[in-house]
């Protein structure tokens, strides 16, 4: 008997423990938006392979604007706003990308290239804003490590990048771009564990970095050392915390989006003091829902009569049956849904609270 109760304690203790290996964490409720399009899927299938966008906006014709993004394992795609394949550039190892519009130097798109895991690089490219084709500059080394996380702008004419490489070490560049490009470095910040997610505020310098297992961290312009300003706390975020976009208004004011990718949403602060302001996921609809997010970036304006208040995007990690692919929401959307969803939150704990 002792043996069979041995054997039944052992089962049942294994089964308890596969049962909490399979409980999901689950943040605050998060409100739902609806993608408006989504791009082709990416060409390599049955893996992790699309990463990481960015959003050019064409100010002429807000219609016509692009979105650039990453297939980690092929290259970098160049998308119209209905999802549609302006171009490929074949190159892979290209985890996260940005872009930044340099004037009579072009608009420069950035990308972290993990080619050698040891040493991170930056692959420089020229978009033609007309046709979205992308021409190859230069691929300039910046320090060692796995290269993952970029972001960057255009400051008083130069090109800064901040990368943010696999081992947590974070570094400020500054590009020229030019018929001979060179690279410098300018300061050097670190995170505990890997991070992926990078955002700059480009009225202040303030950097946002997303470390995977921690939180959002915020470094002032010029500082070496940063502050966390958003946990991952399995309520606002849920690890892992992907991607970073930075949404500014005003002088200070706007708003930080980030994916929560341990539960499948995106949660929003408020600049510059990081409140929590609304969680959202995009649900299935016209198109399906996202999974598994990794980037994602956001721009307000026009961006023709799709998205007429701003451009929402998001990678998709599980795109049913199709490789994986980005999803378009209106940034308007998600705005008065989020401005919804957090006065009934408030009514409830209002409610709640005078019980």
């Amino acid at each position: 008997m002792r043996g069979i109760s041995n054997l039944a304690a052992a089962t049942g203790a294994a089964g308890l423990l596969a049962s909490c290996s399979a409980i999901t964490v689950s943040g605050n409720p998060a409100v739902p938006v609806y993608a408006v399009a989504e791009t082709a899927p990416v060409g390599t299938a049955n893996e992790d392979a699309a990463d990481d966008p960015a959003i050019w906006r064409n100010a002429a014709n807000p219609a016509a604007s692009l979105v650039v993004a990453t297939d980690k394992k092929g290259g970098l795609y160049v998308y119209d706003l209905s999802g549609q394949v302006k171009h490929f550039f074949a190159r892979p190892a290209l985890n996260n990308v940005d872009l930044a519009d340099m004037g009579n130097k072009g608009v420069i798109v950035f990308a972290s290239d993990r080619s050698d895991l040891a040493n991170a690089n930056i692959a420089l490219f020229r978009l033609d804003t007309s046709s979205g084709e992308l021409s190859e500059i230069a691929t300039l080394p910046s320090g060692s490590g796995e290269g993952y996380g970029i972001c960057g702008y255009e400051k008083d004419g130069r090109l800064i990048v901040y990368t943010a490489p696999k081992e947590g070490n974070i570094g400020e560049w500054e590009i020229a771009v030019s018929t001979a490009p060179s690279i410098k470095p300018l300061r050097k910040m670190r995170v505990p564990s890997q991070p992926e997610g990078c955002a700059i505020d480009a009225r202040n310098g303030n950097l946002y970095i997303g470390e995977e297992a921690g939180g959002v961290w915020r470094f002032a312009n010029g500082a070496s050392e940063g502050q966390l300003v958003a946990a991952v706390d399995n309520r606002n975020l849920v690890a892992d915390l992907e991607g970073l976009a930075l949404v500014p208004e005003g002088e200070t004011g706007g708003w930080l989006y980030a994916s929560s990718q341990g539960d499948n949403t995106y949660m929003r602060y408020t600049l510059p003091d990081l409140t929590p302001a609304g969680r959202f996921r995009i649900a299935a609809g016209v198109f399906g829902s996202t999974e598994e997010t990794d980037g994602i970036e956001a721009r307000r304006g026009d961006f023709g009569p799709d998205f007429p208040g701003g451009l929402f995007v998001a990678q998709d990690g599980q795109n049913g049956a199709g490789a994986q692919n980005f999803k378009f929401v209106p940034l308007g959307a998600i705005e008065k849904a989020l401005s919804v969803g957090v006065a009934q939150t408030t009514v409830v704990e209002k409610t709640s609270a005078g019980k």
